[in-house]
């Protein structure tokens, strides 16, 4: 089993940054893939960026070029790097890793944007 904690969330102005940082816990596997996930009132869970432990990114279009997502093997840690945010980024964010078949989700860490 494994388990992801999510922190970073909070209340931003638009235009403001954050940092989301996931640590992952338990039976940790190489080769897995962590990233995050999104989803706002009313929407279904949307993905927003992930991240093979080899480096390999992939990133919804409507955050490219100002969210980024990183990983610290090492610390079984990811970071999602959100910038220049809009008032639809604002949601729940939710840690994921999938491994040996299996999906893994943090409990959620909410970002409010304000205009």
């Amino acid at each position: 089993q494994a388990q992801l904690v999510e922190s970073g969330g909070g209340l931003v102005q638009v235009g403001g940054s954050l940092r989301l940082s996931c640590a992952a816990s338990g039976r940790i596997f190489s080769g897995n893939v962590m990233g995050w996930y999104r989803q706002a009132p009313g929407k279904q869970r949307e993905q927003v960026a992930t991240m093979t432990s080899g480096g390999t990114t992939r990133s919804a279009d409507s955050v490219k070029g100002r969210f980024t997502i990183s990983r610290d093997n090492a610390k079984n840690t990811v970071y999602l790097q959100m910038n220049s945010l809009k008032p639809e980024d604002a949601a729940v964010y939710y840690c994921v890793m999938v491994q040996g078949g299996r999906t893994y989700w943090g409990q959620g860490t909410q970002v409010t944007v304000s205009s």
